[in-house]
């Protein structure tokens, strides 16, 4: 019996990865690159210069990394989120529909750092590959997108000077604070 339950485990984890079609895992990797190298740079800019100074790297080199990483792989990468700090962050309809499932999804206990949705759609008449891959709240990630009463004065400071339409704080650890988002087409 045991090897039984082992072979129909087996057999459907094969299903599910036959099910993936090739460009997913290659949008995985490409996903998954960005994320650690900027939050890598943050820590050496708040180990320098404190967190105050992490709004800027978030704000100039983020998108310059999200840009160098795109003309490198051919896919177009940006970061979104329902509650955006950045007004260029403001998710399009498919992102807001697949946040939304995130954020149910996670409520009913799924891990935030699993989350993802691929799909080939229609753009203009041509199709398009889209991911997107949940990026859950690092503690580091506190110190600018935690509860505002908590932000540092520096902290909050800038991020009233840079974006006085803020909606990406009140955050815990744990919560999705957006997601990656790229496209290509097919």
């Amino acid at each position: 019996m045991h090897k039984l339950a082992l072979a129909a485990a087996l057999l459907l984890t094969l299903n599910a990865q036959a099910q993936d079609a090739p460009w997913v895992g290659e949008a995985r990797q490409v996903a998954a690159s960005v994320p650690p190298k900027l939050l890598q740079v943050l820590q050496a800019e708040i180990a320098q210069g404190g967190a105050a100074s992490a709004v800027d790297v978030c704000r100039e080199k983020a998108p310059q990394m999200a840009k160098a990483a795109s003309a490198q792989t051919g896919w177009a990468i940006r970061r979104v989120s329902l509650r955006n700090r950045n007004p260029k962050a403001v998710p399009d309809a498919w992102e807001r529909a697949a946040l939304e499932d995130f954020d149910r999804r996670a409520a009913a206990g799924e891990s935030p750092a699993t989350l993802e949705k691929w799909e080939v759609v229609s753009n203009e008449g041509r199709p398009e590959y889209r991911y997107l891959k949940a990026l859950p709240v690092q503690p580091l990630c506190i110190q600018c997108h935690g509860p505002a009463e908590q932000l540092a004065p520096g902290v909050a400071a800038k991020l009233k000077t840079h974006y006085p339409q803020d909606l990406g704080n009140g955050y815990a650890v744990g919560q999705i604070r957006g997601a990656i988002t790229i496209r290509k087409p097919q």
